[in-house]
């Protein structure tokens, strides 16, 4: 049985409409793959705290959560995760690329393009139907 891994995940949005993607570096598991950014929750840390932490670690800026805006459990071969995608506003500073090999803003009708690693993908596909704004 794998063990069941807690992820937090932002889904920021800029003045253009534009959502911040990053690409998971060649040393990280799931490498070469794009995520929305965030990290593990640790223990007795709510999710909304532990996304706060992780963004702050991960790109040296400041966010404030909105809500949940999905949540699901994804397995992979050698763990499972359980992904909290949160809304979140930028507050503070620009997103930098610490552990990532690369960040990117792109439109939601673009967000396809590009390769997610397969937690990801049903919070993006729920994002591309969604009409009204994040």
């Amino acid at each position: 049985m794998n063990k069941t891994i807690n992820v937090v995940a932002a889904i920021i949005e800029n003045e253009k409409l534009e959502i911040l993607c990053a690409l998971r570096s060649p040393v990280m598991k799931i490498p070469n793959m794009w995520e929305f950014p965030g990290g593990k929750v640790e223990k007795d840390e709510d999710c909304y705290s532990a996304l706060k932490r992780e963004i702050t670690e991960e790109l040296q800026c400041q966010i404030e959560p909105i809500d949940v805006f999905h949540e699901h459990t994804h397995t992979y071969e050698e763990f499972t995760i359980h992904l909290i995608v949160i809304r979140a506003k930028l507050i503070a500073g620009l997103p930098i690329a610490n552990e990532h090999s690369k960040l990117l803003w792109l439109k939601r009708e673009q967000l396809l393009s590009l390769q997610w690693a397969p937690a990801d993908i049903p919070a993006v596909q729920k994002l591309i139907r969604k009409k009204e704004d994040i």
